[in-house]
């Protein structure tokens, strides 16, 4: 099966050289120049990349083009994504299609963990912008559908956390520009879509879901909700014809006697599987 088909890319567990704790052997140095010698001469592979659609990011073979909108859609909202680095290697990962589908500008990515004013001028500029808001769920924030904000009048930027729910909780803790905008959450969303990777909750919804959503209520317009769903469904519903197997969120395996992982030891994580199972916040 092809390497893109699989959810994510496969890590090769490396044994440590100290395991094996062998007599070293002296060698003169002929000897190592010989080896030297014939190693050179030992013809070199070259690994030739699998070409990639420029517009979606997918292999061409599996490219997901036809899924998307003809024309980019006309937002007012600017989206601009702090992405943790893990997710730019993750071979399913929904970032592009989503900006494959906004105009040019108005989806923009910054990699990193730690988000400083001086590296990061263009987002610190965006943070300190009255007109910012941080899709992040928390005690704090206010329900995104209940302001009566008239986003349409007065375009707006939404800043969203991509990465895993422990990789954005430590992204939004350390990096003091990300709580400089005012904090929004959404109030319901509809289950994930996105049933070929694990969620914490059932709840939890991926990067694009989120800004379909978001994009949704802020432009008032519901289709643009259907059309950022398409690819995703698209690309789910071809992993799945290819060997991949619906992953149910962690929440629902705990509930059902379906999770088979050893259970944790340590005493926070055994709080956050307890409140999973009596269906509390996280």
């Amino acid at each position: 099966m092809n390497s893109e088909l699989n959810e994510e890319a496969v890590e090769m567990n490396e044994e440590d050289d100290d395991e094996d704790e062998e007599e070293p052997r002296e060698r003169d140095d002929d000897e190592g120049e010989e080896g030297f010698s014939v190693l050179s001469d030992l013809p070199v592979e070259m690994s030739e990349r699998r070409p990639t659609c420029r517009r979606c990011c997918r292999p061409v073979k599996v490219c997901l083009c036809p899924y998307l909108p003809p024309r980019p859609l006309d937002v007012s909202t600017c989206l601009y994504i702090v992405q943790h680095p893990a997710e730019e290697s993750r071979v399913l990962r929904t970032v592009p299609l989503l900006a494959a589908c906004l105009p040019p500008g108005q989806c923009k990515v910054f990699i990193g963990r730690r988000f400083s004013e001086e590296r990061y001028p263009e987002l610190a500029a965006v943070c300190r912008d009255p007109r910012s808001l941080l899709l992040y769920p928390g005690a704090t924030a206010d329900n995104l559908e209940d302001l009566s904000t008239d986003f349409t009048a007065t375009p707006h930027n939404v800043i969203l956390i991509d990465g895993t729910w422990s990789q954005a909780k430590d992204m939004f803790l350390r990096n003091a520009l990300l709580r400089l905008p005012r904090q929004v959450q959404l109030r319901s969303a509809p289950s994930s879509q996105y049933v070929i990777r694990t969620q914490p909750t059932n709840m939890c919804v991926s990067t694009l879901e989120c800004a379909a959503v978001t994009l949704s209520i802020m432009e008032k317009n519901h289709s643009i909700q259907e059309v950022l769903l398409k690819p995703l469904q698209a690309l789910c519903s071809f992993q799945l014809q290819h060997g991949a197997q619906i992953h149910h969120s962690k929440e629902h395996l705990i509930k059902n006697g379906q999770y088979n992982k050893i259970m944790p030891k340590n005493k926070r994580k055994i709080r956050r599987m307890q409140k999973l199972i009596s269906n509390q916040n996280i």
